[in-house]
Order: C-alpha cells, then sequence, then structure tokens
C-alpha cells in the first residue's frame, strides 16, 4: 500500500519535471531571458541588504577605484558606483515592467473593442495613429515638462506612445478570430458578447500580447535611460542608470567603471527582455522560428 502511494504521489512530480525539461530544450531562450530578468529583479529587491547606502556621499573618496569597500569604486562626489547601479535597477525594472503592464492593459481593451466594434474602431483608430505618429520621447519631454520628473509620471510618459501598437496588434488577432466558426456558434447559441469576449476571444490575444508587452518593456528600459540621461526621467537624487551615464561621462578616462557598470547592466537587462520575448514568440508561433 505504502509502495503504491509513493508511486501515485511521485507521478505528477515527474511528468511536470519532464514536461519543464522539454519546455527548456526546446525553448532556451525563455529560460535565459527569464532567469536573467529574475536574477535582476531579485538584486534589485534585495538591495538594502547588501548594496549600501546609494546616496552616501564622501568628498574624500572621490572617484576612487575599485576597492573591497567600494567593488565599483565612486564616483565624482565620493558614491559607491556598486549600489547605485544596483539601486538604479529598481527604477528600470520598475519603469519597464509598470508601463508594459499599462500599455498592455489599455492596448488590450482597446483592441478587443476595435476589434469588435467597427464604430468604436474607426474612431479610435485614428487617435492610435496619431498617437503613434508622436515620438515616443517628445511626448514623454512634454508630458514631464507640463508636470515635473517623478516615477509616476514617467511610465505613464512612456506608456501612453507604446498603447497604439498593442492596441493595432489586439485587434487584428481579434478581425480574425471573430470569424472562427466556435465564436460563430457561441454566438447563435445564445451567448452574450461579454461572455464571448471573455471566453472565446481574450484568450486567444494573450500570446501576441505577451510577446508585445516584452518589446515595450525593453522600449520603456531604454526610454527611461534615455529621459535620465537628458535630465528629464527619474529627479537626480534617485539613482539611475541613466543620470548615472550622465553625471559621469566627463570622466570617463579617470573612472570608467561609473559608466561602463551602468551601461553594461542596462545592455543586460534589454537584451534579457529581448530573448525572453523572442522565446516567447517561437513558443506561441513555431512556423516563426522554422522561417528563421
Amino acid at each position: 500500500m505504502t509502495l503504491l502511494s509513493t508511486t501515485v504521489d511521485t507521478a505528477p512530480n515527474a511528468t511536470r519535471l519532464s514536461s519543464f525539461a522539454r519546455i527548456v530544450r526546446r525553448h532556451p531562450l525563455v529560460l535565459i531571458g527569464g532567469g536573467l530578468l529574475a536574477l535582476l529583479l531579485i538584486l534589485a529587491l534585495a538591495a538594502p541588504l547588501y548594496a549600501g547606502d546609494p546616496a552616501n556621499m564622501d568628498p574624500f573618496k572621490r572617484l576612487k577605484p575599485p576597492s573591497t569597500e567600494m567593488w565599483f569604486g565612486s564616483d565624482n562626489l565620493g558614491r559607491d558606483v556598486f549600489a547605485r547601479t544596483i539601486f538604479g535597477a529598481r527604477i528600470s525594472l520598475i519603469v519597464g515592467l509598470l508601463s508594459a503592464a499599462c500599455a498592455a492593459t489599455i492596448g488590450l481593451l482597446i483592441g478587443i473593442l476595435a476589434g469588435y466594434n467597427r464604430t468604436f474602431d474607426g474612431i479610435v483608430m485614428r487617435v492610435m495613429d496619431g498617437l503613434m505618429s508622436i515620438p515616443t520621447i517628445l511626448l514623454a519631454i512634454a508630458l514631464i515638462s507640463l508636470t515635473g520628473p517623478g516615477i509616476g509620471i514617467l511610465i505613464i510618459a512612456i506608456a501612453i506612445p507604446e498603447t497604439p501598437a498593442v492596441a493595432r496588434l489586439v485587434r487584428s488577432v481579434v478581425l480574425s478570430v471573430r470569424e472562427r466558426p466556435y465564436v460563430e456558434a457561441a454566438l447563435c447559441g445564445g451567448a452574450r458578447l461579454p461572455k464571448v469576449l471573455w471566453r472565446h476571444i481574450l484568450p486567444s490575444t494573450i500570446p501576441a500580447l505577451m510577446v508585445q508587452s516584452a518589446t515595450v518593456c525593453a522600449s520603456a528600459i531604454m526610454t527611461e535611460a534615455g529621459l535620465s540621461f537628458l535630465g528629464v526621467g527619474v529627479p537626480p537624487e534617485i539613482p539611475s542608470w541613466g543620470n548615472m551615464i550622465s553625471n559621469s561621462r566627463l570622466f570617463l578616462s579617470i573612472a570608467p567603471l561609473t559608466i561602463f557598470a551602468p551601461g553594461i547592466c542596462l545592455a543586460v537587462t534589454v537584451l534579457a527582455v529581448n530573448l525572453l520575448g523572442d522565446g516567447l514568440r517561437d513558443m506561441f508561433d513555431p512556423r516563426a522560428k522554422r522561417r528563421r
């Protein structure tokens, strides 16, 4: 009896492990990109436990080389570059993830309604076309100049110009799915439109939405770094990879790590998001992988 119970208990675990191993073997980009992002997220969340104070200034330790006390050296104000780099990951990840979440949520709602209502489609899609014609950087600078720098307004300023691309993608999926036989059968069977949208059309948009969200997240991280580099992103007292590079560009020959540390972290983060997006695309659409 004990042997039978043990066999029954371990069978589902073995099945799950084999399924996970199959996914990893077929889609290694998902594991690599997701693993890098998970590692960056853990390091950023645990920063207060090991990274020190990113705002502490010591004029006697300006532009010092790497040491056991400051692993990446210090900047022109005597601040620990390692601590500021780790805490800067929080800003990039928060802005990237929340901007992608906002753009995906709003774009999903607009795309579903536009794909199923021709009147709404004709009006809202023209607004989306107008937003897509405005460069993200310029729109973000205009919004921030009206309200002042801050993480919240930065997320909104990045999410607004990214929403039209998500909306148009979801709309295209809805236009193809609404003609499927199972959708028509559900409507003929007396199902209400909200139920059809929720149960039959919304699940079909999730794969494309996840891939597009990864693209939006990578774009948002780069936009935040660019805005912070220009001085219109997060406030200067908050460590950000963009303002770290901007503040240290004059000291590149003296203390190169003040630029290379945040620059490499920025590149690795964007690479991880893009790898995850490519892996999700190959997972949900195997034909795309065969065409490459």
